[in-house]
This record gives structure tokens, sequence and C-alpha cells, in this order.
């Protein structure tokens, strides 16, 4: 079975203060996430406080590469079928997200995977990824 990935509507980013910075790496091709100032751990959902030590945390720019650790591919209730996955990057951290510009039905765990950008419909660009060429 094949089911090939199609563009879908993306909603509206939501834009404050703390994601700013996401959102500007994001429009410029980079993906950045939080690391801590004190422990150096990298994580993922972004806090102002870390979430090990409680530091302070900084913007860091990852490779934007790594590999499936999950995926699901969803035909319903929508017309347009879609993948959503955990990506553990090569740093370590693990983030959901949707795969896309592929055969969804191969899809599987252990793939190597990129970050890409797909705009939302406020034109903010959303990281997602997509399998590495073989």
């Amino acid at each position: 079975m094949t089911t090939t990935y199609q563009d879908r509507p993306l909603g509206k980013a939501v834009h404050d203060p703390s994601s700013e910075q996401f959102f500007a790496a994001t429009a410029s091709g980079s993906l950045r996430i939080k690391a801590c100032v004190s422990c150096r751990k990298l994580h993922w959902y972004p806090r102002a406080l870390c979430p090990y030590c409680l530091g302070d945390t900084e913007w860091r720019e990852v490779s934007g590469r790594g590999e499936i650790y999950s995926v699901s591919v969803t035909r319903r209730p929508g017309p347009t079928p879609y993948a959503i996955a955990y990506v553990r990057l090569d740093e370590g951290i693990t983030m959901l997200t949707n795969i896309v510009d592929c055969d969804l039905d191969s899809l599987h765990i252990g793939q190597r995977v990129r970050v890409v950008f797909k705009p939302a419909e406020d034109g903010t660009m959303i990281p997602m990824f997509a399998p590495e060429p073989a």
C-alpha cells in the first residue's frame, strides 16, 4: 500500500515573547532548542527554567537530524492522511512532530530524518521532518 504525503493546512502558530527567537530561527531555516546555562542539558519543550536543575536557559542551534522513535499514520477523521511521530534528534532530545514529503506507509522506527519547514496559514515556518535520502 502507498499513502503519498499531501500538504495540509496548518493553523496559526502561537507567538509570544518566549517563542519569538524560535520562530525567527525557523524563518531562516534553523532549528533551535533551549539548553541550560548551568548543567548544559538540552530540553524540549522550551522553558525559561531548566527542568533538570532550574537554571537559566538559552537558545542553541541543533543539527535538525535524527531518527524516528515512534510513528503512526493517521487516516481519519480528516480527508488528508498524515504521520505523527516522535523524533529523537542526534543531540539526544525527543520532539513530537509530523513526518512529511514521503510515502507514509514506508516509515519505520529507526529511520533517519532531517528537519524541513512547512508554512502555517500565517506564514510562520513550522519544523517537521522528512526521511533522509538513501
